[in-house]
């Protein structure tokens, strides 16, 4: 007997037919004789829907009003799925986050996970029903429900299972697993056994939608084994639960799983891309100490993530350029907050691009072989692709490059890091 957690996104709760299919296999694992829980995300469509109401009615809305909004579309599926395994004669109980609770932190909207209270729901479980969670919502200290913005319930799920001592966290999606890169624009990329925690970190962070950023990192600290899976919501597809996914996991199991398996550690694991960045450059900022800080700490405060950051050599009037991305949804607040500062900064010009793309090539393997970074540099370059900016960590290179040639270098870097399926 084992303990799951089975976390199931929009599209496979999207209706009362699709919910069904979910409960035929929630309802498979607990015949097997496992402790099961389930976190479920609202409908497709249903969040954007409700966050457009929130945005009519105010559009400075409370963020403390727009996460009781926004958090109702969870608990429809939550419900909605636990009376469909209760008609299929299994014992279901829905757990709102503030039942638990799920306790968070920090602000609404962009709320974290705190504790969790699991002792009753454990106890529900063991007596054989079904645990159903509303995943991205939570309980603030005040009593006020908060939500962990998009994407939130594969956070959720992951610190569910770390609160109940769960054997294995599945995330069930529209994809069958994690590829070497996006199939729709690659049709030779493959699917992956598995993944180590660093990886997934690290390929989520730069533009792969399989899992949140937040709840991998979470998931490595926790040390949770979780498997990405397909709901397959077709009635005559074969169940999820008979085909392999892709597991995530530490970077010793890693090692032991591709002896078992004969599998060859590649040097690079994956390609991922991003269009969701913009591009912010700054004109003329004062070479002296502090400079630095009076930009970056304005956009910390409203919480805007700023991704790469270079800083040119000072030129000889004593002035610089410095460049960086943020996410383009935070590109019109980034541009106003500078404006604001300009004063205290004492920059020329904001200049700013959204027609750019991030593209990242992601592998462990980079830790211990050189060469990397120059077959990237070289493959781009030969087919007149122009980077713009350059970052790096000790299992990632990324490079930006116009929007416009975003299929095509990750195509073109797919084939060079020999990552194409065989035909």
């Amino acid at each position: 007997m084992a303990r799951i957690v089975m976390k199931f996104g929009g599209t496979s709760m999207a209706g009362t037919e699709r919910i069904r299919r979910v409960a035929q296999i929630v309802r498979k694992q607990q015949a097997g004789g496992n402790e099961v829980a389930v976190v479920v995300s609202a409908m497709a469509g249903e969040t954007d829907r409700l966050v457009n109401f929130a945005r009519e009615a105010h559009a400075l809305y409370d963020p403390a009003e727009y996460d009781v909004v926004v958090a109702s579309g969870e608990q429809v599926t939550a419900g909605l799925l636990a009376m469909t395994l209760q008609s299929l004669g299994t014992p279901a109980r829905s757990w709102l986050g503030w039942q638990m609770p799920i306790r968070t932190l920090e602000a609404h909207a962009k709320a974290r996970v705190g504790t969790i209270d699991a002792d009753r729901l454990i106890a529900s479980m063991e007596s054989g029903a079904v645990a159903v969670i509303p995943g991205f919502q939570g309980l603030s200290d005040d009593g006020r429900i908060t939500t962990m913005g998009r994407g939130g319930s594969d956070t959720s799920a992951v610190a569910v299972a770390a609160a109940i001592g769960a054997d294995r966290c599945d995330i069930y999606t529209d994809v069958d697993g994690v590829y070497t890169t996006d199939p729709r624009i690659v049709a030779k990329a493959r699917k992956l056994k598995a993944v180590t925690y660093e990886e997934m970190l690290e390929l989520a962070s730069v533009g792969a939608k399989v899992l949140q950023t937040r709840s991998v990192s979470l998931a490595m600290k926790a040390g949770v084994r979780v498997q990405v899976l397909s709901s397959f919501t077709d009635e005559s597809a074969v169940s999820a639960d008979d085909l392999p996914g892709t597991l995530i996991v530490s970077d010793t199991e890693m090692d032991a799983l591709a002896k078992e398996h004969d599998m060859e550690r590649q040097l690079v694991t994956g390609i991922a891309h991003d269009k969701n960045e913009a591009k912010i450059i700054l004109t003329r900022v004062p070479d002296r100490p502090g400079s630095v800080a009076e930009i970056f700490e304005p956009l910390a405060g409203a919480s805007i993530n700023v991704d790469m950051i270079i800083q040119n050599v000072g030129r000889d009037k004593g002035e610089t350029d410095v460049t960086f991305t943020v996410p383009q949804a935070d590109l019109a607040r980034a541009q106003a907050l500078l404006e604001d500062r300009r004063e205290a900064i004492g920059f020329g010009r904001v200049i700013t691009d959204s027609n750019i793309a991030k593209i990242s090539v992601v592998g462990v393997g980079m830790k211990s072989h050189a060469g990397v970074a120059s077959t990237m540099f070289k493959s781009l370059a030969d087919r007149g692709i122009n980077i713009q900016a350059i970052t790096t960590s000790e299992i990632k290179v990324s490079v930006l490059i116009d929007e416009d040639e975003t299929e095509l270098a990750v195509r073109i870097l797919h084939t060079a890091y020999g990552l194409d399926a065989e035909s």
